[in-house]
């Protein structure tokens, strides 16, 4: 036969995606730890929805593409009036929830933050909850969203235990976009065949660049990103549901395959992968692990490679704050990842640039005791030249062991120590926290505060009885799991 000519033998859908259908469509959730958690998640992720409700940046792109559009059963954004087509509500609350760099976190060899899924899940299942009732059929309850979240936490965490796309230039919200179309397709019925389409079409899109996450363009894209990544793997659901056919070998295909165009090399410095090793690797199998281990953004609203140096910063606060003109460098101690992401010095343009700058957000509790959302933003940075001023001194330092321990299967720790030196010799101690509040090893000590925190996140808009009641049932696992959908998502209306 001639060379010139291609073998046109459709193969069998990749195994990754596969795997993803068969988990989705097969696994049973029987891990009440599990459970428990993706409850606390839930609140924790409507709450940081609710609270970037208070920034018109964010506000600015919500409700309908054409105003006044009205959508027979309709998705509800928390926290608004609108009620919007299930794609476009998957991208507003994506978007809300996104916003403030303060929903959980997801870190291995990719980072991410696994409740961007919620936006997918939770306007899919508000639209079919509706639209069953208008046929006389039951709901979806919100034992099914806390399952999703599950499972979408998994399929996003287990891909990134493993699997850097950082390094080749990709944006996390590309597992965002897998992970949330599998779990949407089965909620909308699919079936086998269906959900490997729709997950090989989420493959097919590629991936965003990390340009808009990291000096110098950082800027507002990052906050909006996960919710346009849910949003249209709702989109490639319907497309699924609707019988479009999908691409089997988008992984493995050479030369046009995810593998080949955008897996084939590790970083700019080094050449090409082998063949063998442009391909996912897996240390385990789908399970609850992701969301029993998951990091909660507890104490600020930072990108969580910062979370302990802004505690340790806190614990300093009192020493230094009345020697801040007297302060001749601060040491941080920190590990790779938060080096690669967030050690930045020069200008910062705009508040999403601030928030992802490890010096900034040690500068801000060193000088002023706390760090919140309202920080980042241009006046109160403008207003208060000692931040700037602070972020000249400082001097970042890699430490092997806190850079090891971060990605120990049983440790993964995210360390940061910082001590402050003064111009006459002396300096405060050096404090070490190894592990954030929102860490599975402080458990314990961190979901009360997580609960205070959803408290006063859910104060922000509404009236305290409302509040109360919305607290009271999110509190109980068993009446929140026979919740129905739609009369959870009442709550959240405003009127």
């Amino acid at each position: 036969m001639s060379a010139n000519v291609d073998q046109n033998n459709r193969p069998d859908y990749d195994q990754v995606i596969q795997d993803i259908a068969d988990y989705v469509l097969n696994y049973k959730i029987e891990s009440q730890e599990a459970l428990d958690t993706a409850r606390n998640c839930l609140m924790d992720t409507l709450g940081c929805g609710l609270l970037a409700l208070r920034f018109p940046e964010c506000t600015k792109h919500l409700g309908p593409i054409v105003q006044g559009t009205v959508v027979p059963n309709g998705a509800r954004v928390p926290g608004t009036s609108f009620s919007l087509d299930p794609v476009k509500a998957a991208w507003d609350i994506g978007c809300i929830i996104r916003w403030l760099d303060y929903n959980d976190t997801w870190l291995a060899a990719e980072w991410g933050h696994p409740s961007d899924n919620l936006g997918g899940i939770l306007a899919v299942a508000d639209h079919l909850s509706q639209v069953r009732l208008s046929k006389g059929e039951q709901p979806l309850t919100m034992r099914d969203v806390l399952e999703g979240m599950i499972m979408a936490h998994e399929i996003q965490g287990v891909i990134a235990l493993e699997n850097s796309f950082n390094r080749v230039g990709l944006c996390h919200v590309l597992l965002v976009r897998v992970a949330s179309v599998a779990v949407v397709t089965k909620m909308m019925g699919g079936d086998r065949e269906q959900i490997m389409a729709a997950i090989s079409q989420a493959w097919v899109d590629g991936s965003a660049l990390r340009t808009y996450r990291h000096a110098p363009n950082a800027g507002s894209r990052k906050s909006w990103a996960a919710g346009d990544a849910t949003s249209r793997a709702v989109r490639l659901a319907d497309m699924s549901m609707r019988g479009e056919m999908g691409i089997p070998g988008v992984l493995t295909a050479p030369q046009w395959g995810f593998y080949d165009v955008s897996f084939s090399k590790t970083n700019k410095d080094q050449a090409i992968k082998p063949e063998a090793q442009r391909q996912f690797a897996f240390s385990q199998d789908y399970g609850t692990y992701v969301m029993e281990n998951v990091l909660f953004k507890i104490s600020f609203p930072a990108e969580f490679h910062a979370q302990t140096a802004a505690e340790a910063a806190v614990i300093l606060h009192p020493q230094v704050k009345d020697r801040l003109a007297d302060i001749n460098k601060i040491v941080i101690r920190t590990h790779e990842s938060a080096i690669r992401i967030i050690s930045k010095s020069g200008p910062l343009a705009n508040a999403a640039d601030r928030d992802h700058c490890l010096q900034y957000m040690a500068a801000v509790p060193l000088a002023f005791g706390h760090l919140i959302a309202e920080h980042y933003e241009d006046d109160f940075h403008d207003a208060n030249p000692i931040i700037d001023e602070l972020r000249d001194k400082m001097e970042i330092v890699e430490d092997k062991r806190f850079s090891a321990e971060y990605l120990e299967a049983d440790k993964r720790s995210i360390a940061n120590a910082i001590q402050v030196f003064f111009k006459d010799g002396s300096s405060t101690e050096e404090v070490v926290v190894e592990y954030p509040v929102g860490h599975r090893r402080r458990r314990e000590e961190g979901i009360p505060l997580l609960e205070k925190k959803f408290k006063n996140n859910l104060a922000t808009r509404f009236p305290n009885r409302q509040c109360q009641t919305i607290f009271t049932l999110c509190k109980d696992q068993a009446t929140l799991e026979s919740t129905p959908v739609n009369r959870f998502m009442d709550l959240f209306v405003i009127a």
